[in-house]
């Protein structure tokens, strides 16, 4: 089985990790876009534009399932891709996790790019899945960049500012960006800081293992036994077969990925 994920940067690594833990066998196309990054700020047609070129170079590869491993191409670009790459491709977009979050009951919280935050899409989300739920929306400005480039300090002020800006008394926080839920043990320990006594720890909702899920059920697989073979992994940017970026190593999913097999070099 092989599957591929797409986004502009390394936060499609939390899903390939989440993929690699339910099939060790299955081989992983990891697509990013390191030359058109951020993709935040283009144009919904120009993202269009970049999210397709990346994903018909992993397209190239014949998977049999491709994860949008990024919110922002799922709100910009999911029809655009699924109209040029299904129904021989299975695509699978990333949804934030507002609907389990919502489901528990309690405060909720969804930690989100500044352009996501209060977003008409977000909003609809929020209106269908948590409807009569206290939700807050915090804004994230810097963290996605912080991520991508393992910038310690960055992520470290930017976690931190925006704890500051979630109510203390949260039983979920959403993380509404594929790059956050690398960080999440750091996003974690800053909202228990300074929460009541008495509430229990808060819950962070990601999307990584419900997108692996749905990829391997549209594939036609299921879970390997746990004695399977390592799958392989090839890595492009910008269409370029090549190695993992530096900065996935600083993460335990990237490390992960790398330590099942060496990295297969695409031509």
């Amino acid at each position: 089985m092989k599957i591929a994920l797409m986004d502009s940067g390394i936060g499609l690594l939390a899903a390939a990790a989440a993929v690699r833990r339910l099939r060790p066998d299955a081989h992983l196309v990891l697509s990013s876009d390191p030359d058109g990054m951020p993709w935040g700020p283009r144009t919904p047609e120009d993202l269009a534009e970049r999210a397709l070129t990346v994903a018909r170079a992993a397209a190239a590869h014949r998977p049999d399932a491709l994860i949008v491993a990024c919110n922002t191409a799922s709100v910009h670009a999911l029809p655009a891709l699924r109209a040029a790459l299904e129904p021989g491709l299975p695509v699978v977009g990333t949804v934030p996790a507002i609907k389990p979050a919502a489901a528990g009951g309690g405060r909720v919280a969804i930690w989100a790019t500044p352009a996501t935050t209060g977003s008409p899409y977000q909003r609809r989300l929020i209106a269908d899945f948590a409807d009569g739920v206290q939700v807050t929306e915090v804004p994230c400005p810097g963290l996605a960049d912080a991520v991508q480039w393992a910038d310690e300090a960055g992520v470290a002020r930017a976690v931190a500012a925006a704890a500051a800006l979630t109510p203390s008394d949260v039983r979920a926080v959403v993380l509404g960006c594929t790059h956050y839920e690398l960080v999440a043990g750091r996003i974690r320990a800053a909202v228990a800081q300074g929460r009541p006594d008495g509430l229990p720890p808060v819950v962070l909702h990601g999307s990584a293992v419900a997108v692996a899920t749905q990829a391997l059920r549209r594939a036609g697989g299921r879970p390997a036994p746990s004695a399977a073979p390592d799958g392989g992994l090839t890595v492009l940017l910008s269409g370029r077969g090549s190695e993992l970026p530096a900065e996935a190593r600083a993460y335990t999913e990237g490390r992960l990925l790398e330590a099942v097999k060496p990295v297969t070099r695409a031509h």
